[in-house]
């Protein structure tokens, strides 16, 4: 989750320093702010990716964690069946 904050940040900041190169670029103003509009679009679909990136990252993750942790409580299981069927036949 720290390489998806780091990813945002960065992508912020390349939004912000391409929203102030037009700014400073001599241009006219509504040519400007078409460009401004269209990097904006740019970077939201930019982040919007990232963050379903990071998503699916942690979620398969996750998933990965629940499986692990469901073979453990099987294999448990098994090792308290094989405990009970020993303690079972010795008590015999």
């Amino acid at each position: 989750m720290n390489s998806g904050k780091v990813v945002l940040g960065a992508l912020a900041g390349l939004a912000a320093g391409a929203i102030l190169g037009i700014l400073f670029a001599p241009d006219k103003g509504t040519n400007t702010r078409k460009k401004i509009a269209d990097k904006g679009k740019g970077s939201i679909d930019d982040i919007k990716k990232k963050y379903d990136d990071v998503v699916g990252s942690i979620t398969s993750k996750f998933e990965s964690a629940k499986s692990e942790a469901s073979n453990y409580v099987n294999e448990g299981k098994e090792l308290v069946a094989d405990a009970k069927k020993t303690v079972e036949s010795n008590v015999r």
